[in-house]
């Protein structure tokens, strides 16, 4: 009954990922066939990462099955093949979504498996990691920060560099409407995306998961508001996705837009001069980011002999050789400090997301794990609450706290 309970729970937990499901949904294999679950649909038989896990089951001596799905119907696929006793032999899912296939009894941890996690970074292994005990190896992380528009900030005498906590932001927020230019764009969707971009100011305050309603939370959330209602941030951020907030940013027409390290890509081809700056905390520094990326996986079977060629399958994916090529693809940053090193000498731009995810937390941290859900949505709920101008800030997370403690 555990498996069934927690996919419920799955719904809500990915802040960013695939499209819709792609291959057959067949699941375990024969001796010479492995299964292998992805959230990368588009990604095909041809691309470098199809390429790179069809080879990795050709070293290990066996054939590989990839399917891919996209990252919530992955997760809940996941619950009811275990249940139905035909998981796939490696599985690829996205961090939180970790702790509530633990909790259904279905990963093994790394350390029985016999592989090695001491390269990566304490931070993002945190993400998958329950009582002290990791259940996957990260592919690679990928975080928030802010994305600036030069010409906009330098029109209206902003330098992105007096940006260091939430008062020089808003200061710059003004200059720049005062110059007719629109402020920032974010996602305070009533999704996982709202809460993944709302964690970086909530945090920055000094906020805690379990006390959504603490004074720090209040000052988080009175933040976004006092932005939303002075026209620094458009009404639509209630509407919008990551997607649709950074297509407003997109336009050229704003100084600053929320959004990750997949986004570079776009960036890169927006027509105008960008820069990147981390999260300011409330009084300077960097705000804690929430850490997003996947985790190498390797599911419960009821033949345990299959486990010695699943390692070799999560050791070949996670390779320091292979996790450049495969974090380069994804836009992700690589877990490893090694690796990262290579990243930033091939890209530089990438350095500020290095910085980023080095400061990152993950979601289920601190002892949350599947409690997490339970919090996230009432506190995205508490957010469109506040912005909506139906409820203040304190009485919408005071509403928040209380659901959270039923959840």
């Amino acid at each position: 009954m555990a498996a069934l309970a927690a996919v419920g729970t799955l719904a809500s937990l990915t802040a960013c990922g695939g499209g819709s499901s792609s291959s057959d949904s067949s699941s375990g294999g024969s001796k010479g066939t492995y299964a292998f679950w992805d959230p990368y649909p588009q990604f095909n038989a041809s691309s470098a990462w199809g390429k790179l896990v069809t080879s990795c089951g050709t070293k290990a001596g066996v054939k590989l099955k990839r399917t891919s799905y996209d990252t919530t119907d992955l997760g809940n696929k996941a619950l009811l093949a275990a249940q139905q006793g035909n998981a796939p032999d490696v599985m690829l899912v996205d961090n939180p979504v970790v702790s509530t296939l633990v909790e259904a009894g279905i990963l093994n941890k790394t350390s029985d498996l016999g592989l090695d996690t001491a390269s990566i970074q304490k931070n993002i292994i945190g993400a998958g990691t329950l009582n002290g005990a990791s259940y996957g190896v990260p592919i690679g992380a990928n975080t928030l920060a802010l994305y600036y528009n030069k010409k906009v900030l330098s029109a209206a005498g902003v330098d992105p560099a007096s940006v260091k906590d939430w008062n020089s932001l808003t200061t710059a927020l003004k200059k720049v409407k005062g110059a007719g230019k629109k402020g920032i764009t974010f996602s305070a969707i009533n999704t996982e995306e709202g809460s993944f971009q709302f964690l970086p100011w909530f945090w920055g305050a000094g906020g805690d998961l379990t006390k959504l309603d603490s004074a720090r939370g209040v000052a988080a959330l009175s933040l976004w508001k006092q932005w939303v209602d002075s026209g620094y941030a458009p009404k639509d951020v209630l509407q919008n996705t990551q997607t649709t907030s950074w297509q407003e940013f997109a336009t050229g027409d704003y100084a600053f837009g929320e959004n990750g390290t997949w986004q570079l890509g776009n960036a890169e081809k927006a027509g105008f001069d960008y820069g990147i700056i981390n999260i300011p905390a409330q009084n300077g520094g960097s705000a804690p980011v929430p850490t997003g990326g996947e985790f190498v996986t390797v599911p419960v079977q009821k033949d345990t002999g299959r486990y010695d060629v699943s390692k070799k399958i999560v050791a070949c994916l996670t390779s320091d050789a292979n996790l450049l090529p495969t974090d380069t693809t994804l836009q992700y940053v690589a877990p490893t400090a090694a690796v990262q090193a290579q990243q930033v000498k091939q890209n530089p731009k990438l350095k500020p997301w290095v910085d980023a995810v080095a400061a990152a937390r993950g979601r289920t941290s601190g002892g949350l794990g599947t409690k997490y859900p339970t919090i996230s949505q009432p506190m995205w709920t508490a957010v469109q609450a506040a912005l909506s101008g139906s409820n203040s800030p304190q009485d919408a997370l005071a509403t928040a706290q209380q659901s959270a403690q039923k959840g």
